[in-house]
């Protein structure tokens, strides 16, 4: 018996040892694996949390207009601004124990082995918050334990150097929703046109049904079983306390109702625009030092809906039924804020920018900038020339050209700057660049924000230099700000992620392109196009808009065989507009040639309706006198073509309009025209 007793003992003693031997091995075992753990975490750091956001678009009234996103469509928020419901929708349904364990589940893993082992499959998921976490940000979703393995190590390292509310907002914010949407934000503003925190509780029940997968659970594609997971997260809420009985059965009595086709319109908002803002955003953050495909921006822009909305409707109006295009753009005079842009008929079946990225001959709506390095030179408005059929010679004799007006017709007299603005003669224009040389007018050019090289060829007085829209209209504008060297620009500020401020927009530029009171008399040479009292030979160009026109507007069109041109502005506004074929066809029939002239009119007195008339106000240096249109001498009775001008003071004329030597020298003949009065108000003060 002692012999048994003694086998006995020794087996237990044997046994022990062993025993002891394997836990204190498992022990240091666990605790080296767990020490090489902790040292790859360390080594490691901490895993980036970076992801693509999308960047968002606002309009200037803060109003969002559209998105730029690379690969996903995301829109970050912090967890303080999703719904309280969508979050404890989540945790009740992915992992109610998130905010007790350290990364896994152990309870839900240990079942999940067992399924898999028997089903000798990977079949069953029990990944924590932090597992998908670490899967949505660094793997795919491949059912593989190579993957659950790197999955777990991630996980460990987020849990190691992350608390738990970034780790779920990190979460919330990469769950992938369907159709392109990633994050809870843009899946609330995809299927129900809110924000994130503004969810309804039957609302963050079926966001969070589709998490479990898109192609099964979206409630646009799957009404019937995006019901029936709604559902049941409303009973698990329910069962784990996040609400109450009452809660769940009314959250689920209530119908939802699905706002995608809202997200479809709102993506057609100013596309042409919504281009040029990137463009202008990615040159400003790259000079900032920052990255502009990180994403995450918020861009406030200069874009007035009203505006914008205003220039489409009239372009859908008036563009003709073929292949003729358009560019259109408004600026605001003092910012130079571009609040509205249409690049073209359609942005779909072309997205080629045609004021930007079209270089156009301008034709007459050249010739402002002609004149404003005249008026620097000495002439004025009254400054009269010949401007009889001419034929100019150039290039030391060796070329010859003939310029034509527009109706083939002359002046049988010396005409004034004025009437040649009005009239748009050509003869004049030339004699003009003949006169101040072609220098002087490349320089013009250069200070109003025109990019061209003009040949020396008569020719670039009447505009054939091809040049941009927004390049016309910016000069133009320059003008209109009564000669400050504005920048036209789509951006007011860029936020980031953090919703830092890294630019905003600077203040008014107060360099001068042109003097305060050379600009103010070209502007008012540019309202002669809409005064019938310069009729002549030709009518004032712009007396086909006159019926609609109810306030002041300094303007000159444009017009080739294959473009049509119109800039103008009122003291608050210039807008600027080409029609034509984007290649190899010229403008014959007549409703191409009248779209430009009816979309301009048209756009300018709808945003200025319920607005009083702003008057050209002249600058210090500048005095009126009412004028006879025929000889530039001080009106009286005898002289009907009677029209207040603006002039230098040193420019102000001496002589009657009676005197014999003036009208022989500006006229040499007596005209039966009336008198013409433009409008009951003035235009200016």
């Amino acid at each position: 018996m002692k012999r048994v007793e003694y086998i006995k003992k020794k087996k237990r003693r044997v046994f022990l040892r062993r025993f002891s031997m394997l836990a204190i091995t498992a022990v240091t075992a666990f605790f080296t694996m767990f020490l090489c753990l902790r040292l790859y975490a360390q080594i490691t750091g901490a895993p980036s949390l970076s992801v693509p956001k999308a960047s968002v678009f606002l309009d200037k009234n803060g109003r969002q207009i559209g998105d730029k996103f690379s690969a996903e469509r995301r829109y970050w928020v912090d967890l303080d601004e999703i719904s309280p419901f969508l979050i404890d929708a989540v945790i009740a349904t992915e992992d109610r124990n998130f905010f007790n364990h350290n990364g896994f589940d152990y309870k839900r893993i240990a079942g999940a082995v067992l399924k898999d082992i028997k089903s000798m499959r990977k079949a069953e998921g029990a990944s924590s918050i932090t597992q998908q976490y670490a899967r949505n940000l660094f793997l795919t979703h491949e059912k593989s334990w190579t993957r659950k393995i790197k999955e777990a190590l991630y996980a460990y390292r987020l849990e190691t150097f992350y608390e738990k509310d970034v780790i779920l907002e990190g979460y919330l914010n990469t769950v992938y929703f369907g159709h392109g949407m990633y994050g809870v934000e843009a899946a609330s503003r995809y299927y129900f046109a809110k924000s994130a925190k503004d969810l309804t509780l039957e609302e963050s029940a079926v966001i969070t049904a589709i998490a479990k997968g898109p192609s099964v659970y979206s409630p646009r594609d799957y009404p019937e079983q995006s019901r029936e997971r709604q559902l049941l997260i409303l009973s698990l809420m329910k069962n784990q306390g996040f609400i109450t009985e009452q809660q769940r059965d009314r959250a689920a009595d209530i119908a939802i109702t699905l706002r995608t086709d809202d997200w479809a319109d709102m993506k057609q908002i100013a596309p042409y625009f919504l281009a040029e803002v990137w463009k202008e955003a990615e040159e400003i953050l790259s000079k900032k030092g920052r990255y502009p495909a990180e994403g995450g921006w918020t861009i406030r822009t200069t874009l007035d809906q009203h505006h914008q909305k205003t220039a489409e409707e009239y372009i859908a109006k008036y563009m003709p039924d073929s292949e003729l295009q358009v560019g259109f753009m408004s600026i605001e005079t003092e910012t130079g804020a571009i609040t509205s842009l249409v690049g073209g008929v359609n942005y779909s079946e072309s997205p080629f920018n045609r004021v930007t990225q079209a270089k156009r001959q301008p034709g007459s709506a050249m010739k402002p900038i002609l004149y404003a390095a005249a008026l620097e030179e000495g002439y004025n408005p009254l400054t009269f020339k010949s401007t009889e059929r001419t034929v100019f010679t150039y290039d030391e004799g060796r070329s010859t050209y003939e310029p034509k007006n527009v109706n083939g017709k002359f002046a049988g007299h010396p005409i004034s700057l004025a009437q040649a603005v009005a009239i748009s003669d050509n003869i004049y224009a030339v004699k003009t660049l003949e006169d101040i040389g072609y220098k002087k007018f490349n320089k013009m050019a250069e200070r109003l924000g025109i990019n061209v090289k003009f040949q020396e060829s008569p020719a670039v007085a009447l505009g054939t230099s091809e040049v941009s829209l927004l390049e016309m209209t910016n000069a133009y504008n320059r003008i209109a700000s009564g000669g400050l060297q504005v920048e036209p620009t789509t951006i007011l500020s860029i936020t980031d992620s953090t919703g830092k401020t890294v630019y905003e927009q600077p203040k008014k530029n107060t360099k001068r392109a042109i003097t305060e009171q050379d600009a103010f008399v070209l502007t008012h040479l540019l309202t002669g196009m809409f005064d019938p009292v310069f009729n002549d030979y030709s009518v004032a160009t712009g007396l086909s808009m006159r019926s609609k026109q109810s306030r002041p507007y300094a303007a000159k069109s444009g017009t080739t065989i294959s473009d049509q041109y119109l800039i103008g502005y009122t003291p608050s506004l210039t807008a600027g507009i080409w029609t034509g074929y984007d290649v190899g066809q010229q403008l014959t029939d007549l409703q191409d040639k009248a779209a430009s002239k009816k979309i301009w009119i048209d756009f300018m007195e709808t945003v200025h309706a319920g607005k009083a008339p702003e008057p050209f106000i002249p600058p210090k240096g500048i005095s009126s006198i009412k004028v006879d249109i025929e000889t530039g001498g001080i009106a009286v009775n005898e002289c009907p073509k009677q029209r207040l001008m603006y002039l230098k003071e040193k420019d102000m004329p001496q002589k009657l309009c009676t005197d014999k030597n003036l009208r022989e020298q500006n006229n040499g003949q007596d005209s039966e025209s009336g008198t013409f009065e433009l409008f009951p108000f003035s235009f200016f003060e």
